[in-house]
């Protein structure tokens, strides 16, 4: 239905394109011009009714729900924020800076470059808080995983010394920084509430899913249930995640020349800009004042967006 709704108003845009040079289309001269414009806006006003249940969802999603997904990463984090400091903060990077660059823009006389890079900033900026926030889970699990080792040295010294695995997980929370430090002390906050330790422990694995992360915890799930002894298995999976770690680093060596290359590469457009843009200021008259370099500059930075995440993800190679 979408497709055929697009067909049917691309008529009165094009009508409406062509009576801009001549008056003579049939269907301006049927409608007229308040006519089209009100055809289009009842073409709209149908396609959100029959939609609406869709459109408002989306809407949801892309407000609370970006919202929430923030909080809940910021909880992942360890960090308590208020969801209406979220809220002004979203407000503040999408629709304050598209103002922002607008009124700029405007005072210079630049309207159409304003607005164009006004939506394109608030696009950005309404965008850009998820993967932010990814980015800074991702690189807590990465440290997580880096301290496990130590982790798990303490856990089996501490077992081999007769504690209990409460008391070893006490040792860990005590001698190691964060974030292994937080979320083993998590894990004890949670059995000192009445929460069983297997499930304080799958608590811990939904928190930082990680391949280790699920091998450590599904082990001491089997060894308390089955009887064994759990400081040779931690001996085992540290030593498993010690090479796992050695092989990590060999890798983010190898490719540490790619990724000068790519951020390069992604930033040479923005640097040649700036040198044509300083040295001879009428030189991107055309790009910055003019409605077809607009839609090409927004078109470039897509491209070159779009080209730098492709050379990010060819240089991620998972161990």
């Amino acid at each position: 239905m979408t497709k055929y709704f697009f067909y049917l108003l691309l008529i009165p845009a094009l009508s409406f394109a062509q009576a801009n040079n001549d008056e003579t289309s049939i269907v301006y001269k049927v409608l007229g011009k308040n006519g089209l414009l009100l055809f289009v806006f009842l073409l709209f006003f149908v396609y959100a009714y029959k939609n609406s249940v869709k459109l408002f969802a989306w809407i949801e999603d892309q407000t609370y729900g970006t919202r929430d997904y923030i909080i809940q990463k910021f909880e992942l984090l360890f960090i308590e924020v208020k969801p209406n400091h979220v809220t002004y903060a979203l407000l503040g990077l999408s629709f304050g800076i598209a103002i922002i660059i607008m009124l700029v823009f405007f005072v210079f006389g630049k309207f159409t470059a304003g607005i164009f890079l006004g939506f394109f900033a608030g696009f950005v900026g309404w965008k850009t808080p998820k993967p932010i926030m990814d980015f800074f889970v991702n690189r807590r699990i990465s440290t997580y995983e880096d301290q496990m080792v130590d982790g798990l040295n303490l856990l089996s010294n501490g077992l081999r010394a007769g504690l209990s695995v409460p008391q070893s997980i006490g040792m860990v929370v005590e001698e190691l920084p964060a974030p292994i430090s937080q979320e083993f002390g998590m894990v004890l906050q949670q059995t000192k509430i009445g929460v069983t330790l297997d499930e304080a422990f799958e608590n811990l694995a939904k928190r930082v899913p990680t391949q280790d992360n699920d091998m450590f915890v599904s082990s001491v799930s089997i060894l308390r249930e089955t009887g064994g002894n759990l400081a040779e298995v931690f001996d085992t999976i540290a030593e498993v995640i010690r090479e796992r770690v050695r092989l990590k680093q060999k890798i983010n060596t190898f490719v540490a020349q790619g990724k000068m290359q790519g951020g390069l590469i992604a930033s040479m457009p923005f640097m040649m800009g700036a040198y044509f843009a300083s040295t001879d200021p009428t030189f991107t008259d055309l790009l910055f004042g003019t409605i077809a370099g607009n839609i090409l500059l927004v078109a470039a930075l897509i491209l070159n967006f779009i080209g730098a995440w492709a050379m990010w993800k060819v240089i991620q190679i998972k161990v």
